[in-house]
């Protein structure tokens, strides 16, 4: 089961992520008018490696847990595939969003 990046990472994109990922199946782009990034369910490989890296702990193991954002994901993915890469934030830049927490 692929994946899935959840809500946590809107308007934060941290993008440790996408360095991290050996099949490139994270992809940046807009939703709700914000910057966000998705896991192309198609394209990931369940390495792990994007999950051990997030650094708010936006990354969860599989669609069963958060079914809405893997349908987002989902969704977004052809869309998104062909944006450009973005910078990758420093993983102890706080988060923009109260509610989230550094979790590395």
């Amino acid at each position: 089961m692929p994946y899935v990046i959840t809500e946590k990472c809107l308007g934060e994109v941290y993008a440790q992520c996408v360095d991290v990922c050996p099949v490139n199946c994270i992809h940046p782009g807009k939703y709700k008018d914000q910057d966000f990034m998705i896991i192309n369910p198609e394209e990931c490989t369940e390495c792990t490696s994007c999950y051990s890296a997030c650094p708010i702990g936006a990354i969860v193991e599989s669609p069963e847990a958060d079914p809405a954002y893997a349908k987002i994901n989902a969704e977004l993915a052809p869309t998104f595939k062909n944006n450009p890469a973005i910078p990758t934030r420093p993983a102890n830049d706080p988060p923009r969003h109260a509610t989230n927490k550094l979790v590395n």
